[in-house]
């Protein structure tokens, strides 16, 4: 080994002793003679100080070295002198006197610095991965990611599951997004897909009487990235036998409730049990399905106030069968015109027709709705909402998954204007009772609301055929802070229920026993009732380390183009490997005028 210690590991307890470190020049400081150099590696830091008198060789390497320099060294643990102390730093007593340095890897400049947290720009960074890396930030974020995927192996482990790895060339599967598809060159023509999750396979796990499993699992889906999305990702797979909704639920729930206080103890559960939402009522009061329950400012739904009301904005939308719901924003009544029409922009870029509102301030009640809005109608929204003086009331009047769109999302941008959400506040809660089926407009047929593996409710089956938009789904969603976090169901064990499903969506016999044959032959030979969910690790791991991304806590992400900017990937392929996979690549043409 080329150290006897680490750099974080040297305490008053080991003056005297002559040690060996080894790591990187995190700082150097010449004071014209003594050399001091703070050694840095994963466990900390350590003072080194190099004397020209007592050992001139290692004075001289030390003269030598620059910022990231990797070094051994070898000297004397003492007390730092007097007042000179550094409380901040677990070694922060003590210094290393040097008797050896010797230089293991020299280090050009570096295109930024690692020994502090000043911006630097992301494409940088992301090109330098590896020198990011190094910086204190993102070491704290890949212990945390560490010890967060640690203790769900543990967890689950002592909980009766066994760690299984599945197939990560498989075949393509209907999970909503699109698959990477992988050429197999002994099949010409022929494609594996990478796994949107393990869904069939952890499935036909239960078949296979594994009772219990887990994984953590390497996902793929070649989808449009956003600050909470990756091409690739990982998620703790996991699925049960013989269980209901609440017993799956209850497992993840306990995970969370050990897992926290042991990984992010500055973190706090804002929820003991967890809230379960009926989702259209996570929808209807706070305009997601994924809602921050950190704070307040629910929806409230006016349309019956304004049944009878003359504003032509509200006749219109109620006599189209939409609604009138109002958001009330605290001490906000003093905001200008100029404010208003901000907001109202804002409105309309989420596809609202507009936006209006009543300021209730000491003088009266004035805003944009002022005019249309009687006496009566005012104090009736007061008592609804509890509105009160100094609070600006938003109204948007159109159909209803415009206006929970629209009021939602001023809800969040409220919740950071006002600074209503507590940071270190986790307000996790279920959403259940999801619809089984959403009607694809485009193509006129409905599709699968989750994934077509999931068990529509059994006092819903009859209502297959005669109403599918009616039928509810054994499906929910974990939700936290405004993300979603997991997503799982009570999934299909019965061939005739997953092959009406399949009808249901569009594929006729042939097409479903081409995807899903497999599938339907297991379920005939005995299939047990079973479900489970996937939570993901990163966007927990992002919520646990503060950031603002997912890109923070994944030691080599892609940029929001899907591009790996370190190792410019993905890169065209060489013709002889084409040739070998029967790939001919066709340039896009451009688009006609």
């Amino acid at each position: 080994m080329y150290k006897t210690h680490t750099c974080g590991e040297l305490r008053a307890a080991h003056i005297g002793q002559t040690v060996t470190l080894a790591g990187w020049a995190h700082t150097r400081r010449d004071h014209g003679g003594l050399i001091f150099l703070d050694l840095r590696d994963r466990d900390g830091l350590t003072q080194v100080v190099a004397n020209p008198a007592s050992a001139p060789a290692a004075h001289a390497a030390a003269s030598q070295a620059r910022n990231e320099y990797v070094l051994q060294v070898t000297g004397l643990v003492r007390a730092r002198p007097a007042g000179s102390e550094n409380p901040k730093l677990a070694t922060g007593a003590v210094e290393l006197e040097a008797q050896a340095i010797e230089i293991l890897g020299p280090a050009k400049v570096l295109p930024f610095q690692v020994n502090d947290e000043m911006p630097v720009d992301e494409s940088v960074r992301l090109k330098y991965r590896y020198l990011d890396l190094r910086r204190e930030r993102l070491q704290r974020n890949l212990r945390l990611r560490h010890n967060v995927v640690k203790f769900m192996r543990d967890y689950m482990s002592a909980h009766g599951f066994l760690e299984v790895e599945t197939p990560i060339l498989f075949k393509t599967t209907p999970e909503g997004a699109r698959d990477y598809l992988v050429p197999s060159r002994v099949h010409p023509g022929a494609f594996y897909a990478l796994p949107q999750s393990p869904q069939q396979l952890k499935q036909l796990l239960m078949v296979a009487g594994v009772e219990r499993y887990f994984q953590i699992a390497r996902c793929f889906r070649d989808e449009d990235l956003r600050g909470d999305r990756q091409p690739e990702f990982t998620q703790l797979d996991l699925e049960m036998s013989f269980v209901h909704r609440d017993d799956v639920l209850a497992i993840v729930e306990g995970l969370y409730a050990e897992m926290i206080p042991a990984v992010a103890p500055h973190k706090r559960l804002a929820f003991a049990p967890w809230p379960k939402l009926p989702y259209r009522e996570a929808v209807a009061r706070y305009g997601s399905d994924k809602p921050d329950l950190r704070f307040g400012l629910e929806l409230y739904d006016l349309s019956q106030i304004m049944a009878g009301s003359e504003f032509k904005v509200f006749q219109q939308a109620l006599g189209a069968g939409g609604v009138v719901k109002c958001l009330v924003a605290p001490g906000c009544a003093g905001y200008s015109r100029k404010d208003v029409d901000d907001l109202t922009t804002f409105a309309k870029e989420q596809g609202a027709k507009g936006l209006a509102t009543l300021a209730l301030t000491a003088g009266g009640v004035e805003g944009t709705a002022k005019k249309f809005i009687r006496p009566a109608e005012v104090e009736q929204i007061r008592a609804l909402t509890g509105a009160k003086e100094g609070d600006l009331v938003l109204f948007v009047a159109d159909a209803a998954a415009v206006a929970h769109k629209t009021l939602g999302a001023l809800r969040l941008l409220f919740r950071d204007r006002l600074n209503l959400a507590d940071p270190n506040l986790l307000a996790f809660a279920w959403i259940v009772d999801f619809p089984m089926f959403a009607w694809n407009v485009e193509e006129k047929k409905w599709d699968a609301e989750h994934h077509p593996f999931t068990m529509p409710k059994q006092e819903h089956l009859a209502l297959m055929d005669s109403d599918p938009g009616a039928v509810l789904a054994d499906a929910y969603d974990m939700v936290g802070n405004g993300y979603e976090l997991a997503s799982g169901s009570i999934r299909i064990h019965r061939r005739d229920i997953q092959f009406k499903i399949f009808e249901r969506l569009g594929l006729d016999e042939a097409e479903i026993q081409k995807k899903f044959g497999h599938m339907l032959e297991a379920f005939e030979y005995g299939a047990p009732p079973h479900g489970g969910m996937a939570p993901g690790v990163d966007r927990l791991v992002m919520l646990l380390a503060d950031e603002p991304n997912i890109r923070e806590v994944i030691p080599f992400p892609k940029n929001q183009a899907a591009l790996d900017l370190m190792a410019q990937a993905p890169s065209p392929a060489e013709p002889k490997q084409l040739a070998e996979l029967s790939i001919r690549v066709v340039e896009p043409q451009p688009a006609a005028k």
